[in-house]
């Protein structure tokens, strides 16, 4: 089989006979709790939106490592940054022996983050780590024990974190009991709302819900904080009417309930703005990062106001890894990048990936919705227009027909029927036009 279309180069049928024998051998020795790609296909280098596997075969990435490559990869200021402190300073844990990278970087994500006021930040490993910490500095500064999360809504797989999260299967099954005093209510679904109700009355209904929430479920005087996503991610790219994010918002500071943001996914250039909070009227006192922050190495970060930060006793916050100084000089050179022109490219790619969308949606029946900001887009696949119910295997057949074709696509959402482009913000046009060319097609292959 051979496939050459600009940027894609298709030599070997797929997988490649080294990726095949690297697939046995991860059966043989990786958990099988550890998902397995669908398309079998093992990478051994990559370079701004492409990816180049084992067997020689070049493909276009739109999934960007799940978010965490918005400097494309081996991006040369992460690069070159990352090496030059591996060469001075791999690791030294700083609480232990303290060093110039950590407080750098703490430095630069409170002068970039949308709090007012004076604020700190603390460093850790993961997303999932993120979010747990940002409960624990809010829960210590409050002496409260609620917290409040969004379904469907997305925060990791480690215990607090997975009890925050919507979906079950495969995430929550079977690792219970969860963490207590955790809360979850529903972001008002627009598109799946009752026949003859207008969108802003089903904005209304979820605020008036919400309220009655309140009153019901867990008093506002219990909650330390409410942790959302400014657009949920793994729930499916659905973004929260602006309407009730500002309510929430309200809400928060009417009670004294610390609100957290989850950049995860939407931070760093990903909307078209540094972070997603910036674009839906969220006023947060936390933010979590990781993913981009540091375009892919393991690093996470909470920043809020500083009275909220120092509440943690010393010691209360921090990790061997956290804020490793090599994952930190890559994050001071993805922040470099992507103020250096990268957020006005991720408009203009959402603004063509929009477009091309809306032409998507007009030509094949099954798609029941496009929808997402900047370079955040997703489409919803349905076995219906009407009934809206999710069509989860010709979504997986689109996956898999693009990925035969040089294309990488990542799903999404609580049915698994939503498509979604995480691509590095470095894309040309041309690459994201035989991007989406590839995904027409295997679109057109399933209708």
């Amino acid at each position: 089989m051979v496939l050459s279309v600009g940027a894609i180069a298709i030599k070997t049928a797929l997988p490649g006979p080294r990726s095949r024998a690297l697939l046995e051998q991860r059966r043989r020795w990786v958990s099988a709790g550890v998902a397995e790609a669908r398309h079998g296909i093992f990478f051994e280098r990559a370079e701004g939106a492409l990816l180049v596997d084992v067997d020689g075969n070049q493909f276009l990435d739109f999934g960007g490592g799940i978010g965490c490559l918005n400097a494309g990869h081996s991006a040369p200021r992460v690069l070159d940054r990352a090496r030059a402190q591996m060469e001075k300073l791999q690791h030294a844990c700083f609480m232990v022996a303290p060093y110039e990278p950590y407080v750098a970087l703490a430095r630069k994500l409170c002068e970039i983050v949308p709090i007012p006021g004076a604020t700190k930040a603390a460093l850790f490993t993961s997303g999932a780590e993120a979010v747990e910490n940002a409960v624990k500095i809010a829960r210590r500064a409050t002496g409260r024990p609620a917290v409040l999360a969004f379904d469907p809504g997305f925060h990791g797989r480690t215990l607090l974190a997975l009890t925050l999260t919507s979906k079950t299967t495969p995430y929550r099954d079977g690792f219970g009991p969860f963490a207590p005093e955790v809360y979850r209510f529903p972001v008002p679904d627009v598109l799946r709302r009752p026949r003859r109700t207008g969108v802003e009355e089903c904005v209304e209904r979820g605020i008036a819900d919400l309220h009655r929430f309140l009153k019901s479920n867990v008093s506002p005087a219990s909650i330390a904080c409410a942790v959302v996503e400014p657009v949920l991610g793994e729930g499916g790219f659905i973004v929260p009417p602006r309407a009730f994010l500002l309510e929430l918002g309200r809400l928060c500071k009417q009670h004294g309930i610390v609100l957290v943001a989850d950049e995860v996914q939407t931070g760093f250039g990903r909307t078209g703005r540094m972070f997603g909070c910036e674009l839906g009227g969220l006023e947060p006192d936390l933010v979590c990062l990781a993913k981009s922050l540091s375009n892919g190495f393991p690093l996470s970060a909470v920043v809020g106001r500083a009275e909220l930060m120092d509440a943690p006793q010393p010691g209360g916050l921090g990790g061997t890894f956290g804020g490793n100084p090599v994952a930190c000089a890559a994050a001071l050179g993805a922040i470099e990048a992507l103020e250096d022109g990268l957020l006005e490219r991720a408009a203009v790619l959402g603004a063509e990936v929009e477009r091309r969308f809306t032409c998507f949606a007009a030509r094949f029946p099954f798609i029941g919705d496009a929808r997402g900001v900047g370079a955040m887009r997703a489409l919803e696949l349905v076995r219906d227009r009407e009934t809206l119910e999710p069509d989860k295997g010709r979504t997986e057949r689109v996956l898999e027909r693009a990925a035969a074709r040089g294309l990488l696509l990542l799903s999404a959402g609580l049915g698994g029927n939503v498509i979604r482009t995480l691509m590095p913000l470095v894309m040309s046009d041309a690459e994201l036009d035989e991007g989406l060319r590839v995904l027409e097609a295997s679109l057109a292959e399933v209708a």
